[in-house]
């Protein structure tokens, strides 16, 4: 009789996040997507180290590397993106970690304001973290909800100049 575990390792731990931003979703999309590599590092707080590798252009295949501090513990990873769709979204993936950010824009009028989801996944977890799934969901959804703060004050600020 096969045993039921209730923690599917191969299930993703996923947090999203919404937020309407007073921009255009070009000036969003701007900042957010054209201007990754140049702005991460300023909404993403938990990144104390952040470099591109190769190019500063963002494109599909573009990698960077980034240490992040994560309940006191620098955790580094590279990371590249998997999907660059201008004007809608931006996608990368770990490529020495498992796990997944993505940014999704729409707008339902012309010019504003833009609707910005977040979406981050941990796409596999250790066993020993396996008990923990419920509480490092939380985390993740905490940690997308202050993204898309971040960035919503960010861009009011930046706009406000």
């Amino acid at each position: 009789m096969p045993i039921n575990n209730p923690f599917d390792s191969s299930k993703p731990v996923v947090g999203e996040a919404t937020i309407d931003i007073d921009e255009n979703m070009h000036d969003v999309f701007s900042y957010v997507g054209e201007h990754f590599f140049e702005n991460y590092p300023k909404w993403a707080v938990e990144v104390v180290e952040f470099e591109t590798i190769g190019n500063t252009d963002v494109f599909v295949g573009a990698k960077a590397k980034q240490v992040r501090l994560d309940n006191g513990a620098k955790v580094e990873s590279v990371f590249e993106i998997t999907k660059y769709q201008p004007d809608s979204v931006l996608t990368f993936e770990g490529v020495s970690a498992p796990y997944r950010s993505s940014y999704f824009l729409v707008c339902d009028s012309e010019n504003k304001p833009t609707h910005l989801r977040f979406s981050f996944e941990l796409l596999e977890l250790d066993v020993f973290m396996r008990p923990f799934q419920k509480l490092i969901r939380y985390a993740i959804e905490e940690g997308a909800e202050n993204t898309v703060e971040n960035i919503k004050t960010l861009m009011t600020q930046n706009h406000a100049k």
